[in-house]
Formats: structure tokens, C-alpha cells, sequence
């Protein structure tokens, strides 16, 4: 059997190129360190550890540094995340107009929790303070798409545009 020892190292190469093209736009200061791990994630959707590291490295800063910055911004996830990105509004207004009941029956039609993602990457589901648009509460927004007056009755039918 031929030592395979190389494809390891060649992969890793391979999945840290988007990284090394974004790091090579900023130079070795911690004051880049938000807007790299914005870039690095529009590249890779999260931020996968070995994305973290080689960050670190690259910044010249501890990765306890670089996790850290990640972990206190709601904006970084450390988790792959949906294709789509529901959100449903559970302010007062929304609150108060059944967004509960919405809530628990996209919850149901895509068997996923509160801030978990579907396994086949294509939703991820997230309660929010506030959408912004207590006119149409109950409220919620898929990617940028607002959709007001929801009913558990419009939610499969909303769901189903995005699949």
C-alpha cells in the first residue's frame, strides 16, 4: 500500500485556500481581526476551527484571542449554518398575535429547535426580540424576505419557497 501522507497536507492546503486569498488583503493586525472573521465567514458560511487557527496564526495572535472575538459577537457562528435563515419575531407585538404558535409549527414541519439547523443545511431556525414590523405581527423573515400576518395555516406554504 502507497504512503498516502501527502493528501492530508494537500487537503488542508486545498480548504484553507479561500482563507489564505482573504488574509492576503489585510495586514498582520489585530485591529483586522472582526473584518477577517466577516470575510472568512462569507467564504466558508461559519467558522470552522482550523479557519480560527490559521487565523490566529496569521494575526500573530492567540487562538484563545481569535475564539474569544468570535464567541462575544452574535454575527460569527462556530456551526454550519442553513442555506436559509428563518427568523420569527417574538416581540410583544408578535407575541401577542400568535407568533408562539408559528414559531412552534415551523418547529414541527422542520423537526429543528430554536437555533438549530436542519441536517440537510437547508433551514436554520431563529427566534428574534425584534423584526421591526409590528404592523404585520406576527412577523417573520426568511434570508431578507419579511412575511407578515403569519398563521400556522401560511407556514408550510412559505416554507415551501425556499426548498
Amino acid at each position: 500500500m502507497a504512503c498516502q501522507c501527502g493528501n492530508e497536507a494537500d487537503n488542508q492546503e486545498q480548504y484553507l485556500k479561500p482563507l489564505k486569498k482573504v488574509l492576503e488583503g489585510y495586514e498582520k493586525k489585530e485591529k483586522n481581526l472582526i473584518p477577517v472573521l466577516q470575510d472568512a465567514q462569507n467564504e466558508y458560511g461559519y467558522l470552522p476551527e482550523e479557519v480560527l487557527k490559521e487565523i490566529a496564526n496569521q494575526l500573530d495572535l492567540s487562538f484563545s484571542q481569535v475564539y474569544g472575538v468570535t464567541t462575544f459577537y452574535s454575527q460569527f457562528h462556530l456551526e454550519p449554518r442553513g442555506e436559509n435563515i428563518i427568523r420569527v419575531c417574538m416581540g410583544t407585538a408578535c407575541h401577542v398575535r400568535g407568533g408562539g404558535a408559528v414559531l412552534d409549527e415551523i418547529r414541527d414541519q422542520l423537526g429543528v429547535d430554536d437555533g438549530e439547523t436542519t441536517d440537510n443545511l437547508q433551514f436554520t431556525l431563529e427566534s428574534v426580540a425584534c423584526i421591526g414590523a409590528c404592523g404585520l405581527a406576527p412577523v417573520i423573515m426568511v434570508n431578507d424576505d419579511t412575511h407578515g400576518r403569519m398563521t400556522p395555516d401560511k407556514v408550510s406554504e412559505v416554507l415551501e419557497q425556499y426548498k
